[in-house]
C-alpha cells in the first residue's frame, strides 16, 4: 500500500476534483464497454455504422481530415496556451504540458501529412472526442497547475522514456497503415508489418503506453484516472476493430489478437 501512494502526489482537497477523476475513468470505461456491444463513436471504419437512411439524412458529415483536425487542435491550442498561462510552475509541469502538446502536434501532423483516409465522420462524434479531449487536457494541466506536492518516489524521467516510446511505437504503426494505401486506393486491407502480425491495434497499444507514460510524468490521482480510462476505450474500440476485420476478411488470422499480443 505505501508503494501504491508513493507514486501519486498529495490527493486534491477539491472535492470536485475527485469527482472528475472517477466520473473519467467511469465514462471512457463504458463507451469502451459499449464500442465492444456495436455502439461505435462513428468515425475510421465505423463511421457509418449501423446508420439507417432516416438517420443518416440528419447526421452532419465531415471530410475525415476536417473531422480529425477538428478533434486535435484545441487541445493542442491548449497545450500551448498553458506554457503562457503558468510559466512558473516547475519542470515537471514543463514535462507534462510539453509531452501533452506534442501528442496532439503529432496528431495534427499525421493528420495533415501520413494519413490517407477513406471514409468520414459524424459531426456529433467529433465534437463529443473533442470537447472529451480538450477537457482531459485542460484538467491535467490544472490538476499539475495545483503545486499538490512531489510524490514520494519519483518516476517523471521514466514516464518520458515510455511516453517517447509509445509516441514512437504510434507514429511508427500510423506510418505502415499508410503505406498500404497507393496510389488513390481507399479499400482496408489486413496490416501485416511491425506488430500487426500479433495484434490488429498495434497503434492503440502504443497509445496507452504514451498515456501512461504520461501518468509517470504527472503522477497525479487525474493523470491515473485518465491514463485507466484510455486503457478501457482502447481495449474496447480494439476488440471491435477485430471483430471487423474478422467480419470482412476469410482469411484473417485468428492469432492475431485485439490490442495485447497473446493475451487480448
Amino acid at each position: 500500500m505505501f508503494l501504491i501512494t508513493s507514486i501519486f502526489s498529495p490527493l486534491p482537497p477539491s472535492l470536485f476534483i475527485k469527482t472528475i477523476c472517477v466520473l473519467n475513468v467511469v465514462t471512457m470505461a463504458n463507451v469502451g464497454y459499449s464500442e465492444i456491444k456495436g455502439k461505435h463513436l462513428k468515425y475510421s471504419k465505423f463511421w457509418n455504422f449501423n446508420s439507417d437512411k432516416s438517420s443518416n439524412n440528419k447526421e452532419i458529415k465531415l471530410s475525415a481530415k476536417t473531422g480529425m483536425l477538428f478533434l486535435y487542435t484545441p487541445s493542442f491550442l491548449a497545450g500551448l496556451a498553458s506554457f503562457w498561462l503558468f510559466p512558473h510552475e516547475g519542470f515537471r509541469f514543463m514535462l507534462l504540458t510539453s509531452a501533452l502538446t506534442v501528442h496532439f502536434f503529432k496528431r495534427i501532423v499525421e493528420v495533415l501529412f501520413i494519413h490517407k483516409y477513406s471514409s468520414g465522420m459524424v459531426l456529433d462524434s467529433a465534437i463529443l472526442i473533442s470537447l472529451s479531449y480538450l477537457i482531459s487536457t485542460a484538467a491535467m494541466i490544472y490538476v499539475q497547475s495545483e503545486g499538490l506536492g512531489e510524490p514520494t518516489i519519483d518516476l517523471k524521467f521514466l514516464g518520458t522514456i515510455l511516453f517517447l516510446l509509445g509516441i514512437s511505437g504510434n507514429f511508427y504503426h500510423h506510418y505502415l497503415l499508410s503505406k498500404m494505401r497507393r496510389n488513390g486506393e481507399k479499400e482496408y486491407k489486413i496490416p501485416t508489418s511491425g506488430l500487426f502480425d500479433k495484434v490488429i491495434c498495434p497503434h492503440y497499444l502504443f497509445e496507452i503506453l504514451g498515456f501512461w507514460g504520461i501518468f509517470f510524468i504527472a503522477q497525479t490521482l487525474y493523470a491515473f484516472c485518465y491514463a485507466i480510462g484510455v486503457t478501457f476505450y482502447l481495449m474496447g474500440r480494439s476488440y471491435a476493430t477485430r471483430a471487423w476485420y474478422l467480419s470482412k476478411f476469410e482469411d484473417f488470422p485468428k492469432h492475431v489478437k485485439s490490442i495485447f499480443p497473446y493475451i487480448f
